[in-house]
């Protein structure tokens, strides 16, 4: 049942996903050359009201602590953050977004996912020499969250009550998502004076 669940809720998702027009690699590119933000104001909306469900959801006992999972920060999260980032803004997708674009029968996410998989493997390939380098060693020592999360033993960075925090967040989300404007530079703008 739970693969069935899996599937029925990871094929919403790509539905959504390709009905905002995240897996379409031009639209992509007017996000990040911020020429058409519209798809960055949808993804504001989604993160800021997942955030604030999500956490209103502990606090009245709906969503169980013991399913979230804070991953260990470390160096080479942030140098792969860049890595993704620079790779998202050269393809035009991103994992999800690239496998939503493959379904919907895009050759070239075809290409983008066969790039992911050799990228992988060539981690894989390399990892012990990535390992050495320091990249992989915890900072502060172990999983940390922004705010303390009542029955975990994950230390807070601040003194605020996460799930407080989250919502907080979420609803900044929400409003920056609202306040965004469609575009910051105009199409014309970027084309050369006749």
């Amino acid at each position: 049942m739970e693969i069935i669940l899996a599937l029925a809720i990871g094929g919403a998702f790509g539905a959504v996903l390709d009905r905002i027009s995240a897996s379409n690699p031009n639209v992509i590119g007017r996000m990040l050359n911020l020429t058409n933000l519209k798809l960055m104001k949808a993804i504001l909306l989604a993160i800021g009201v997942g955030s604030v469900l999500m956490f209103a959801g502990q606090m009245l006992g709906i969503v169980e602590v013991g399913h979230m999972s804070v991953k260990t920060a470390y160096l080479g999260v942030f140098a792969g953050g860049l890595l993704l980032g620079v790779g998202w803004a050269l393809a035009g997708y991103c994992p999800g977004t690239g496998v939503v674009a493959a379904g919907a029968g895009r050759r070239d996410a075809f290409a983008f996912i066969a790039g992911g998989l050799l990228g992988a493997a060539a981690y894989m390939a390399t990892y012990p020499a990535v390992k050495a380098t320091g990249l992989l060693d915890a900072i502060l020592g172990s999983n940390a969250t922004l705010g303390a999360i009542p029955g975990t033993d994950y230390p807070g960075l601040t003194g605020l009550p996460g799930d407080t925090l989250g919502i907080v967040l979420g609803l900044v989300f929400v409003a920056v998502a609202f306040v965004l404007p469609e575009r910051i530079i105009r199409k014309d703008a970027r084309l050369p004076a006749e």
